[in-house]
């Protein structure tokens, strides 16, 4: 049905998406509660903050988890690592970095906030990248109370997560610059930049189903926030150019029988880039590996550690972007194809042991990290 639609140019209605969206969300979880029996075991977060979203122009929260040191108290300085979750923007949650965040806390002795940023098809593109900036600045503001330096802020994600790691910054560096670029072909919001303050209009959209849905206008900067300046980034097999058509990754990809599904990946693209034929796939919000030099340069921080995965349809504009992030613009880019394995290798759902590789890959770049927060 889904192949009908876009045979005809139109995206499957919302309604549609929502009950895929729900119906794969359900098995994903009894995935990962498998995945959770291998050891070791997965922590579960300390607590939980609920948080409401002020960059997005749909309102709403998130929920950012947390996971802490033992001992660790208000008065301590730590670094801090911000993590997104992979999923297509569409599936997935906080907790599914769980392993990850706690090889995080054991050997760089930080904080992690994993990030509940909302989901496609109900929020769609710019959505998850706005929440992630929601984040970023709400544990930077609350730095003090939560006992982390706020000068040692570190973001990672894997897949969509790993997009986000870059997208961020990148929409970060906008908000506090008093600037937004236009996410969609045609502006359905004015945005300008006049006397250090955005001024904008509503409008209102109707999708296919009816729904009549207002674009808020984007707030004020707020210009006595402090720059919030990131230590590193580090993306794990990340998602960096939709101006690439599916069927042009899937061609870059020696090992047709390791691709995700497309099912899965017509999934995530239809529900995250809606409405369909709408979205700008160059914007700098969804596609960082075109994105211009000049801003990679001031938005980006500048120690990168990537990961890559042989067997993915995204491994080449992962090379691609560190050819530029290194050669172009002169970041430090500790960049690993991992290889002989697929896309998300290190969430496989095996609940007898422990996918091999996946400590030894953490590890390392947990000591890259702990050489940044060192400097």
């Amino acid at each position: 049905m889904s192949g009908e639609w876009r045979k005809q140019g139109q995206g499957r209605p919302r309604w549609v998406l929502h009950l895929q969206a729900t119906f794969w969300r359900v098995l994903m979880k009894l995935g990962i509660f498998f995945h959770k029996f291998a050891p070791p075991q997965p922590p579960n977060p300390n607590f939980t903050r609920q948080v409401p979203t002020t960059c997005a122009g749909k309102s709403g929260y998130i929920t950012l988890h947390f996971y802490l040191p033992p001992n660790h108290k208000p008065s301590d300085s730590r670094p801090v690592v911000i993590n997104f979750h992979g999923g297509g923007f569409t599936l997935g949650s906080a907790t599914d970095d769980a392993r990850w965040c706690a090889t995080v806390v054991t050997e760089c002795k930080a904080v992690v906030v994993s990030v509940d940023y909302r989901l496609a098809p109900e929020c769609p593109f710019p959505t998850a990248v706005e929440d992630g900036v929601d984040a970023v600045r709400w544990v930077h503001a609350n730095a003090a109370e939560l006992g982390i330096n706020p000068n040692k802020i570190a973001l990672s994600g894997f897949s969509s997560g790993g997009n986000m790691a870059f997208t961020v910054p990148i929409r970060l560096y906008h908000e506090q610059t008093g600037f937004r670029m236009e996410t969609h072909k045609e502006a359905r919001v004015e945005l300008r930049s006049s006397g250090g303050h955005s001024t904008a209009s509503s409008t209102t959209r109707v999708d296919e189903t009816g729904i009549a849905e207002e674009i808020l206008p984007k707030p004020s900067v707020t210009r006595d926030e402090p720059v919030i300046n990131l230590a590193c980034i580090v993306p794990w097999y990340p998602s960096l150019d939709y101006t690439r058509s599916r069927e042009q990754r899937r061609a870059t990809n020696v090992r047709k029988d390791q691709e995700l599904p497309a099912v899965f990946t017509d999934l995530f693209d239809d529900s995250y880039l809606h409405p369909p034929n709408t979205i700008a796939l160059d914007s700098p919000y969804l596609s960082p590996g075109v994105a211009s030099a000049e801003l990679l340069k001031n938005a980006l921080p500048e120690t990168i550690i990537m990961h890559t995965c042989e067997f993915d349809m995204l491994l080449d504009e992962g090379k691609d972007f560190e050819k530029r992030l290194t050669q172009e613009l002169g970041k430090t880019v500790h960049y690993h194809m991992v290889p002989g394995v697929p896309h998300g290798w290190d969430k496989a759902p095996n609940p007898l042991k422990p996918t091999p590789g996946v400590r030894e890959h953490y590890l390392r770049a947990c000591k890259l990290m702990n050489q940044v927060f060192a400097e």
